[in-house]
């Protein structure tokens, strides 16, 4: 009997073992293929201060879905501050492909980016016209069912303008304003 107890533990201390060991590589994968690129390119940009990301692969185990996890911005920051971490996040990571992107608030998803979409993003931002890029952000921007969480606008080119930066004000507060408030 006292055999059987010997080796019912072995096991049980073997199992524990190999699961420290599968979470422990599954949160060095992350940390090393998302969140360091990450961090080293958004803390090269003094203005990112104050604006704390946290990036990891979704449930963080499936390379096809990132999750840009907004975790905290200070008063000193402005909702575009955030959107540029957004961007230099994609920069940092435009050789990696994902299906979707999703934009979480403390933990919580809110909205998702095609993923071909936000490598375009990464592509396109050391040459991109900065507020071309801010203003045609809404009309790329998912709800978490895909459907479009912003109209894209027709007509003259001022009154589209005015829309598109309506609809970037509209997109920060319910990703993260309104729950700074």
């Amino acid at each position: 009997m006292r055999e059987y107890g010997e080796i019912m533990n072995r096991k049980v201390i073997i199992g524990c073992g190999i699961i420290c060991l599968a979470l422990s590589a599954i949160a060095l994968w992350n940390y090393f293929s998302l969140y360091r690129p990450v961090a080293q390119s958004l803390s090269s940009d003094p203005r990112n201060e104050g604006v704390d990301i946290y990036v990891h692969y979704r449930w963080y185990i499936n390379p096809n879905a990132l999750v840009f996890d907004l975790r905290n911005v200070s008063q000193d920051n402005s909702s575009v501050d955030v959107t540029r971490n957004l961007l230099q996040a994609a920069n940092a990571l435009e050789k990696k492909s994902f299906d979707q992107v999703f934009l979480a608030y403390k933990g919580k998803p809110k909205f998702m980016l095609e993923g071909k979409y936000f490598k375009k993003l990464g592509e396109e931002y050391e040459f991109q016209n900065p507020v071309y890029t801010l203003r045609t952000l809404p009309e790329n921007v998912l709800e978490l069912d895909g459907t479009p969480a912003f109209g894209s606008w027709t007509g003259g080119w001022l009154g589209i303008m005015s829309k598109q930066m309506d609809d970037l004000g509209k997109f920060h507060k319910r990703w993260f304003l309104s729950d700074l408030l």
